[in-house]
């Protein structure tokens, strides 16, 4: 019996994946059993570039093409302008239809009660909060002139923490840098919101999809 080695397995899935929620999707891979799921992640830090990353989802489709039978981008808009949404459709791949990682985490409907409640505030996830000094303080230089806080976060008044798993002594984290801001504090467990019930439904088609605007 001749084995086709090196070929990929059929109905195999491919996430495409911000590096961000990198743990989030390793910790549903675990949960669902999704033998069938690669997952490739981008650097969280192209959020810093929004203008990069259509260009670099774009490059792992076409590098991945016609290996996969279902390939999915775990991306929501992410400041692209509307350019990640073009390359989707050229190349017939699909993403999270919401806006950024905080809607589609913490749900549409609930995400835009917390921003008409108060347009000015600060969302954290758990990746954010995990590399807040690296992501945060240390790029603003904030470590070393705290004074310019005053300057970067005078629009906000609250900071809203949408957790992802229950971790002690996060949300004591979380409030102190609240605190640290001047800022009132809530917390909200979403565990994984839209994306963990998107990520079901896209693993269990096991199909090719297209883009739909």
């Amino acid at each position: 019996m001749t084995e086709n080695v090196g070929m990929p397995e059929p109905a195999r899935t491919l996430l495409i994946a911000c590096g961000a929620l990198a743990r989030e999707i390793a910790a549903l891979k675990r949960a669902n059993g999704w033998t069938s799921v690669d997952v490739r992640c981008l650097p969280a830090q192209l959020h810093n570039r929004p203008e990069r990353i259509a260009p670099a989802v774009q490059a792992e489709i076409q590098a991945n093409r016609g290996h996969y039978a279902n390939m999915f981008v775990v991306y929501g808009d992410c400041g692209t302008r509307g350019t990640l949404d073009a390359v989707l459709k050229a190349e017939g791949v699909e993403r999270l239809p919401e806006a950024h990682c905080y809607e589609f985490l913490a749900t549409p409907q609930v995400f835009a009660q917390l921003s008409d409640a108060e347009p000015g505030t600060f969302y954290l996830t758990d990746f954010l909060l995990r590399h807040f000094e690296r992501l945060v303080i240390r790029p603003l230089g904030l470590d070393r002139h705290p004074e310019l806080a005053s300057e970067y976060f005078r629009n906000y008044r609250k900071l809203v923490y949408l957790a992802q798993a229950q971790r002690a002594g996060a949300i004591e984290q979380a409030r102190r840098i609240a605190d640290s801001f001047g800022f009132a504090f809530e917390y909200r467990f979403t565990g994984y919101g839209e994306m963990g019930t998107r990520l079901t439904a896209v693993v269990a088609s096991q199909a090719p999809l297209a883009w739909q605007a």
